[in-house]
């Protein structure tokens, strides 16, 4: 029989766990829990690390964590901290015993990994006052005459971007450790800590299991905040603010979750597989070592029976320091949806190549859909064995990249999007088909061919072989793209000079002879037509129907009213002349190197016949996400 069992802030763990004599901590309700129990957490405030001993069986008989209807229950990694002694000027200092921290000292634990490349000696603590972070020092002297910080380097387009809040960067701790103490500086600008909200990282995390193999939980409706989240790679361990830890089929959903120090939401791999050899180790590429988890993870059972099938959906994400969703392998048949992912690694107090506010490696038949993703240093990452996934009816603004796919050899469908930054896409990738999108940025283009990465058998995670991004093998259909008077590369002329056909490319091949280095002298066959070209946005030469107006300036704004957004354009009287056909499994030619068909995750046929909102197409409809755009001024709400 399904049991429910209560948690509030006047209960207590020798209780019963009913709603008159309810547990004092979640963790006691979760040492209880089994299969079809549900755990109600009332109001408060819960520091502590939520660590579930038991999954669910399946489906319908889950393990539910849930807020109680219309009340708020807050987890945080955090503790209040609330005897400052006032050191020099506005700098104060907490002398905080080690034993509050236990085998985990955010103080002196560093942000550490495989692949960072700017960490001037961060850690995993952070101060927070009434809510804010505050931004680490490197010395006392710094903390006790901080300068005001307003831009940054952004290591991937090599300018200056500003820092998430010009004001917050007065604001910084210091800290200094021994064997029994650590004592925490802090620059609070004129305000009493000890009257004020004053926080510290404490714990790791805030809901992650400790043993792997906890399938079908569910975790809603809470918020949950400021957890010492370690830097998470694809070749480590990736525990973030909360996450499954290598199982199958959570639901994380209705959250409000915000200031991990790396990671929020983990859907990856877990320790065993590898966990910082390339940083540790120092002997092999990380490329290498990430090459060997891929074949270790299928040897403890990596596959659509035991691992991955997660849905993260309907919650809110932001001021996090490298991810909002992150993930390697454990993300498999995942579905992530109706999610507002903002500010993620805006602080940039340290970086690395595993930044983004989705950031998947292996993301077989993942499908990302209607997320509002906005004011991050880059919007979606799709790296490594990018196959079967969808990134589909999602809304990109104001962050420095919107969208990187990086040696991936498909099939994957990016549709319907609306992808405003100025570096709106970085293709390092082949076997994509971009169909329907508003494209109002440069693209950059690369092959890679010194690292051959693995592909699948369709909607498996049985590996098929390996192969280097030789450039192209792409489709680009119905596609608006919208340039701007400092922006090259805008649209599609830099596949300028490839196949447009698979039989013309195979013809070419076969003249050069020889083997494999035919194959990196010939360019890929690319598929494109009916793409709109507006604004200095230029079209591929062997492109047959396309519009384009040069000199058209469509003005191009997303436009915030309190929690909506809005699209506004002018669009030219052509453009309701140019129609693109619906595509689908079979007229989008099938990815060259997998030797795959583009199809739903079911293997079911994949029609592309819904625009941003879900609305039905015609046979034939106007270009872009959006069936409702039309000639002359165009103002549509979406999102809210």
């Amino acid at each position: 029989m399904a049991l429910e069992y209560h948690v509030a802030k006047n209960g207590s763990d020798k209780n019963e766990g009913t709603p008159k004599n309810p547990f004092l901590t979640i963790n006691r309700a979760a040492s209880l829990a089994t299969a079809g129990d549900t755990v109600v957490v009332h109001e408060g405030e819960y520091r502590e690390w939520v660590k579930p001993r038991n999954g669910g069986r399946s489906e319908t008989r889950r393990i539910t964590y849930t807020a109680a209807p219309g009340e708020k229950a807050v987890i945080k990694g955090s503790e209040q901290i609330d005897y400052w002694e006032q050191a020099e000027g506005t700098v104060w200092k907490a002398v905080v015993p080690n034993t509050l921290f236990g085998d985990y000292n955010p103080y002196t634990e560093k942000i550490f990994g495989d692949w960072i490349v700017h960490n001037p000696g961060r850690h995993l603590g952070d101060v927070y006052l009434n809510g804010m972070s505050f931004y680490e020092s490197e010395t006392f002297a710094e903390v006790l005459n901080p300068e005001e910080q307003n831009e940054v380097l952004d290591h991937w387009t090599k300018t200056t971007v500003p820092v998430l809040d010009p004001e917050q960067t007065t604001y910084r701790w210091y800290a200094e450790a021994d064997s029994s103490h650590t004592t925490i500086f802090a620059n609070f600008q004129g305000a009493d800590p000890n009257k004020e909200l004053v926080e510290i990282n404490v714990r790791k995390a805030c809901f992650y299991p400790e043993l792997t193999g906890l399938n079908y939980i569910t975790v809603q409706g809470f918020e949950m905040a400021q957890a010492a989240t370690p830097w998470t790679p694809p070749t480590a361990d990736q525990p973030g603010l909360i996450g499954p830890n290598w199982s199958k089929g959570w639901i994380i959903e209705n959250n409000v979750i915000h200031d991990a120090k790396c990671s929020a939401i983990s859907i990856g791999k877990e320790a065993s597989t590898g966990d910082n050899y390339r940083t540790r180790r120092k002997d092999k590429p990380g490329y290498q070592y990430q090459l060997e988890s891929v074949f270790m993870a299928r040897h403890i059972g990596w596959s659509r029976e035991r691992i991955g099938s997660h849905i993260i959906r309907n919650n809110t994400i932001y001021d996090c320091g490298q991810n909002g969703v992150v993930g390697h392998l454990g993300c498999v048949f995942s579905e992530i949806y109706h999610n507002h992912i903002y500010n993620i690694a805006l602080k940039r107090e340290f970086f690395g190549h595993e930044i983004a506010g989705i950031k998947l490696h292996a993301a077989i038949d993942v499908q990302i859909h209607s997320n509002r993703i906005h004011d991050c240093s880059l919007g979606v990452w799709l790296d490594w064995q990018t196959q079967g996934t969808r990134v589909s009816k999602n809304l990109f603004y104001r962050n420095n990249r919107d969208l990187f796919v990086e040696v991936s050899s498909g099939p994957y469908v990016v549709d319907n999007n609306i992808l405003t930054a100025d570096y709106a896409l970085d293709n390092h990738a082949q076997g994509g088909a971009y169909v329907n999108n508003l494209i109002a940025g440069k693209m950059v283009h690369k092959k890679m061919l010194d690292r051959a990465t693995p592909y699948h058998v369709p909607h498996s995670t049985e590996v098929a072989g390996f192969a280097p991004v030789y450039g192209g093998d792409d489709r680009f259909y119905n596609n608006m793209f919208v340039g701007k008077s400092d922006l090259n590369d805008v649209g599609t002329s830099h596949f300028n000079g490839y196949t447009a056909s698979l039989e013309e490319y195979i013809e070419k091949v076969d003249q050069v002879g020889g083997d494999h280095e035919a194959f990196h002298s010939i360019e890929q066959p690319v598929y494109i037509n009916h793409n709109a070209y507006f604004n200095g946005a230029v079209p591929f030469q062997g492109e047959q129907e396309a519009l384009t107006k040069d000199a058209f300036d469509p003005q191009l704004t997303i436009i915030e009213k309190e929690n909506e957004v809005y699209l506004s354009c002018e669009l030219p009287d052509e453009f309701e002349h140019m129609r693109g056909e619906i595509k689908h499994t079979g007229n989008l030619e099938r990815a060259r190197i997998v030797d795959a068909d583009f199809e739903n995750p079911d293997g079911s046929e994949l029609r592309i016949d819904t625009d941003f909102f879900g609305k039905q197409k015609a046979k034939t409809d106007v270009l872009g996400p959006i069936g409702q755009l039309q000639a002359g001024k165009n103002e549509i709400k979406v999102w809210g």
